[in-house]
């Protein structure tokens, strides 16, 4: 090495040992502004509310009707299509037609026609077309077909409102694009 590399080594360890000389009075003075502070605050500690005691009870209804049996439902329609003008009435006392086992969901209208000044609708079904009719059954809420139209069906369907009564409703099926 020569002289000139050896006497600026030497001037930049100089200046690296002041510039911590001079930190060491600014981290002095940090830390005795911080042991200051550590002796003027005082936590408080609240005390904790002891938790509310649990009494275990024994499980009463297990004896009891489950509250979605089926066989409880079923009663239960028996019941409503017992009442002389209940709109389930007459539904219920009916065969039931093949689209009935399907939501309507799950039908798409893909056409209409025309046979002897009659209008028929065609669905599709799970890949499976049908032929439909007005006075005809679709899906699960009794709708029955009441008019057919190029574009759409209107059906008229007895469902339960939030009351539980048994109210008439209209749905519609709308013609389906082909690229749909």
């Amino acid at each position: 090495m020569t002289g000139y590399q050896t006497a600026v080594r030497c001037v930049v360890a100089l200046a690296v040992l002041l510039a911590v000389a001079a930190c060491s009075s600014d981290v002095d003075e940090l830390q005795q502004w911080m042991e200051e502070q550590r002796r003027a605050t005082r936590p408080t500690v609240r005390q904790l509310v002891p938790p509310k005691q649990f009494l275990p009870q024994a499980y009463e209804a297990q004896g009891g009707v489950d509250p979605f049996s089926t066989q409880k439902l079923s009663v239960a329609i028996k019941q409503e299509s017992a009442q002389p003008n209940s709109l389930l009435a007459a539904e219920m006392n009916r065969r039931r037609e093949p689209l009935e086992s399907f939501p309507l969901d799950s039908m798409s209208m893909v056409g209409s026609l025309t046979r002897s000044s009659e209008r028929l609708a065609m669905l599709k079904v799970d890949n499976l077309y049908y032929l439909v009719k007005g006075g005809d059954y679709l899906g699960l809420n009794f709708g029955r077909v009441t008019k057919i139209t190029e574009t759409d069906i209107t059906l008229r369907e007895v469902v339960q409102d939030a009351a539980g009564e048994w109210v008439e409703r209209t749905s519609t099926l709308q013609l389906q694009e082909k690229g749909r």
